[in-house]
């Protein structure tokens, strides 16, 4: 009887016994998601770090906006010049030494696009809009961030836009399959 006695645990051996594997699991599931949505999670933070940048440099501000465009004030002109040469100079190093993407591993593409009908139009259409909302598609989720109530609009133009376009795109695509038949 003694010996069965030994063998049994006593409550405050159960609570170590339970307890040690609770954090085991939290932990294992914690490494899981994190290793699971590592490239969500490095996007998130890509993202937020990109858009504090973006609004530390004024880019979210409207009255640089205007000034750029007014030529008056040319600092937004030099944070887009700068990272135009800062994404020239990565590129130039990602096709240099070969570079793999971090989620799935496989060679970075560099292909140049054939030029498409409709892409001076396009740019056009790209800068009005940028002038007249004073945003463009980049500097958005960083003014809706800050609480800039304008920028929800630019959001639902820029939604309405990229699917008036997938659809245009799509029609025009069939309509061509119709008459060569």
């Amino acid at each position: 009887m003694s010996n069965n006695n030994k063998t049994q645990s006593s409550p405050e051996n159960s609570q170590k016994e339970h307890f040690l594997p609770r954090l085991q699991s939290i932990r294992l599931t914690l490494l899981n998601f994190f290793y699971a949505y590592r490239s969500n999670i490095i996007g998130l933070f890509t993202g937020v770090l990109f858009g504090f940048l973006m609004s530390r440099a004024g880019a979210t501000t409207f009255d640089f906006h205007a000034q750029m465009f007014l030529f008056e004030d040319m600092q937004l002109m030099k944070v887009i010049g700068s990272a135009v040469v800062v994404a020239m100079i990565g590129v130039f190093l990602l096709k240099k030494f070969q570079v793999t993407a971090v989620h799935t591993g496989q060679a970075v593409d560099f292909v140049k696009k054939p030029y498409q009908q409709g892409l001076v139009t396009g740019a056009f259409l790209f800068g009005i809009g940028w002038a007249m909302t004073a945003s463009c598609p980049g500097t958005v989720p960083a003014m809706i961030a800050e609480g800039k109530i304008s920028a929800i609009f630019t959001l639902a133009g820029l939604l309405i836009g990229t699917m008036a376009y997938g659809v245009l795109q799509s029609f025009i695509a069939n309509n061509r399959s119709a008459y060569t038949e």
